[in-house]
């Protein structure tokens, strides 16, 4: 039948950061498409909600459900590849490692990505995830085409072309329209990219961010708080010959300082906030600059195994850098203690309802909170000034808006809410997250 159900009500589901937790009546792994519908079929037959999950890399309770819980781990797998078509179609549980992989051995790639791997394309793109991109967008804005499975059992295919008022709005859609089954990604072949890291000052960074932004396809940078440090990356297409990073230099940078010694780091300051300024200082100078040129997905992506909490908000362009001197400001004269730097990227305005770069060019500011540490007052902080500059928060990541809020800085809030009152009357993928930022 393609489909695995576990009835144990006791047998909880948590997220990455372990902060999230859902006690479903039902979880159901389907292997094909028609088992997802016939889970669905069966979950509004018996009066239960449904909401799918995929890793859990969510910070938000999107995915929590006293329902019927969808688990995509068989529901993956490249479908299909149309060279000419620059496409490529993959199951709705496929984790981004990997379609990385399968892409890179035919020689294709995305056009651009985030850092973390461990996502699946459908819980990817159903909350905004992106990169950082001068032209290229998020994952989202690369997609072509999309199957859903609907709240009447149905099975729905969606592009610029099919349906296209779905379409527009799915690709990032909350779960709230439908179950995902497949996504059809747009693909090119495989480039070169050069890698270009290394340590720049606060004051400099800031100063330069839009000439920073203007002359690389890809800047991003770091800034650790209670210093005046920061550490960027710029990534430009190269023509090559590759020059990967060696071995020992990336598990030196991407393992050990990066991950190992960067959780003792945290861990001593969890148990001594006092500690976090002087541990800054020292972590804020321990990467130095290097330079490498690899496959898109192997200088997109990094490692993440240190766990933490996040908010992310996406504010307008222009705006990004006084929202993050006012931060810096806050944290200065706080008693505020941050361990984790705190992260800026950008993408290009693109045309879906709920992206948070919709109709405006982007830049997001992440601030990481590490697991285990008061993150409140820091958060609280964070989005206030965020909000003050018309702040879209990240759907995925820890915030506190409401639907009031978040119609007043989407200018197609109502097109997208329309929409679901259409496809989803009665709320049959509704929880309390979505009646929070959508309304009833």
């Amino acid at each position: 039948m393609g489909v695995r159900t576990a009835s144990d009500r006791s047998a909880t589901w948590r997220n990455w950061a372990g902060n999230v937790t859902a006690g479903p009546a039902r979880t159901v792994a389907p292997s094909t498409t028609g088992a997802l519908v016939e889970a669905v079929r069966r979950a509004a037959a018996d009066g239960l909600r449904v909401k799918a999950a995929g890793t859990g890399h969510s910070f938000t309770a999107a995915a929590v459900t006293e329902g019927v819980l969808i688990r995509p781990e068989h529901l993956t797998g490249v479908r299909s590849l149309d060279r000419a078509a620059g496409t490529v179609t993959a199951a709705a549980g496929t984790p981004l490692r990997t379609l990385n992989a399968a892409l890179a051995a035919e020689g294709l790639s995305l056009t651009n990505m985030g850092d973390v791997v461990e996502q699946t394309v459908s819980g990817a793109i159903s909350t905004g995830t992106h990169g950082t991109g001068r032209d290229s967008a998020s994952l989202a804005a690369q997609v072509r085409g999309l199957e859903l499975v609907l709240a009447d059992g149905t099975t729905l295919r969606c592009s610029a072309d099919e349906n296209p008022d779905v379409f527009a709005a799915a690709r990032v859609g909350l779960g709230a329209l439908g179950v995902v089954s497949e996504v059809t990604f747009a693909v090119e072949p495989e480039f070169l990219l050069t890698a270009r890291e290394e340590p720049m000052s606060f004051e400099r960074v800031t100063t330069e961010f839009d000439q920073l932004v203007a002359e690389n396809e890809h800047f991003e940078f770091y800034w650790f708080p209670h210093t005046g440090g920061c550490s960027t990356k710029r990534n430009n297409r190269s023509q090559g010959p590759a020059r990967p990073l060696p071995r020992m230099r990336g598990w030196v940078d991407d393992h050990l300082l990066s991950n190992s010694a960067f959780q003792a780091a945290c861990a001593l300051g969890r148990a001594a906030p006092a500690t976090i300024p002087g541990i800054a200082r020292i972590t804020s100078r321990a990467l130095s600059a290097r330079t490498y040129t690899d496959i898109p997905h192997k200088v997109f992506t990094t490692p993440r195994r240190v766990r933490f909490l996040e908010m992310e908000y996406a504010v307008p362009r222009e705006a990004a850098m006084a929202a993050l001197r006012e931060l810096r400001g806050a944290v200065d004269h706080s008693d505020l203690r941050v361990s984790f730097p705190v992260e800026v990227r950008t993408a290009p305005a693109d045309d879906i309802p709920l992206s948070t770069a919709s109709g405006r060019d982007t830049a997001y500011i992440a601030a990481h909170m590490y697991r285990g540490t008061p993150h409140e007052a820091y958060f609280s902080t964070v989005e206030r000034i965020m909000v003050a500059h018309e702040g879209r928060p990240h759907w995925g990541k820890l915030h506190g808006r409401d639907a009031e809020y978040l119609a007043g800085v989407y200018p197609r809030f109502a097109e997208f809410t329309a929409l679901r009152d259409r496809v989803d009357p009665d709320r049959l993928f509704g929880n309390a997250y979505l009646r929070r930022v959508l309304g009833p």
